[in-house]
C-alpha cells in the first residue's frame, strides 16, 4: 500500500482551516486506497503536550523517509516548503496536486 504524506500550510493562515484542509486531503486518500500521513494530527498532541516547532519538524522529516509520496497542497508555508526540499534530496517523489499523485503512483 501506498502511503503519502501531506504537506502543507499549517501556521500561516487560520490553523483550523489549515488542519481541516490536511484531514480533507487525508480522507479523499484513504477513501481511493492509499495509506495518509497528515501531519498536522500533531496538533492535537501540542495541545496536551506543548513542545517547540523543531521537535515537530524533526518527527515530520523522520515520517517522511517512511512514505512513497509527498503531496504539497497549495498556500505559503516555510514547513511545507522545508518538507518538499526534503522528500526531494532523499529521492521521494513530490507531487503538487492530488491529480499529479494519480497519474503518477498507483494505490
Amino acid at each position: 500500500m501506498i502511503v503519502v504524506y501531506i504537506a502543507s500550510p499549517y501556521t500561516v493562515g487560520d490553523i483550523s482551516k489549515n488542519v481541516r484542509a490536511q484531514i480533507d486531503m487525508a480522507d479523499k486518500l484513504a477513501l481511493l486506497g492509499y495509506i495518509p500521513r497528515w501531519p498536522t494530527a500533531s496538533h492535537f498532541w501540542h495541545v496536551v503536550h506543548p513542545h517547540d516547532y523543531e521537535f515537530w519538524m524533526d518527527l515530520d522529516l523522520k515520517e517522511i523517509t517512511r512514505c512513497d509520496a509527498l503531496l504539497r497542497l497549495p498556500g505559503e508555508s516555510p514547513g511545507g516548503d522545508r518538507e518538499v526540499r526534503h522528500a526531494q534530496r532523499i529521492g521521494v517523489p513530490v507531487f503538487f496536486s492530488i491529480e499529479e499523485l494519480l497519474a503518477n503512483i498507483t494505490a
